[in-house]
């Protein structure tokens, strides 16, 4: 991970070397709280997730909503998915929005990345910035999607509240991201 990374133990966490503290301190207190109450599933190794924020010209950001029938049910997120054995997390994230989506990334940045340990699992989240996609989103697996400026739509899961606000300083000046 490049810009900020946070890791998740049971019982406890701490902040990795890199980035913005502060962006992530929540996402540390909130997730060892989670971690304390779901200790099988802290210690299991982390879940691998490619996550991408597309940030349109005007500097509104993708989001979609997690369908029926999944963990976390109706909250809003950041789309991305599980990386499969052999790919790597920039080659998951662009068949995530592939299949979830139907756009096209043709390149992302990595951004931050965050460990949090939901009840129901324990994942490592690479957050990747892209403002090199193509195609208008469509709802391939029946979910809700949203283009927000200052992000509006609730609930949204746990793991992505904290990085709302230093992603609010730069989703208007690409300049602004860590090189």
């Amino acid at each position: 991970m490049s810009a900020a990374a946070v890791s998740v133990a049971a019982g406890g966490a701490q902040a990795l070397p890199a980035g913005p503290a502060a962006a992530a301190e929540a996402v540390i207190s909130t997730a060892a709280t989670a971690a304390a109450s779901a200790p099988a599933v802290a210690a299991a190794k982390p879940v691998d997730v490619a996550v991408g924020i597309l940030i349109a010209p005007n500097g509104d950001v993708l989001l979609g909503q997690r369908p029926a029938g999944k963990p976390y049910e109706g909250y809003w997120e950041f789309p991305g998915g599980k990386v499969d054995p052999g790919e790597t997390v920039l080659q998951a994230l662009k068949r995530e929005f592939m299949e979830e989506l139907g756009m096209v990334v043709e390149s992302a940045q990595e951004w931050c990345g965050v460990e949090y340990v939901y009840p129901h699992a324990h994942v490592r989240l690479h957050f990747f910035i892209s403002r090199d996609w193509h195609g208008e989103a469509q709802s391939l697996e029946g979910q809700a999607f949203a283009w927000q400026g200052a992000v509006g739509v609730e609930p949204l899961l746990p793991a992505t509240i904290p990085l709302l606000e230093w992603l609010e300083q730069i989703r208007h000046d690409p300049a602004a991201l860590p090189a």
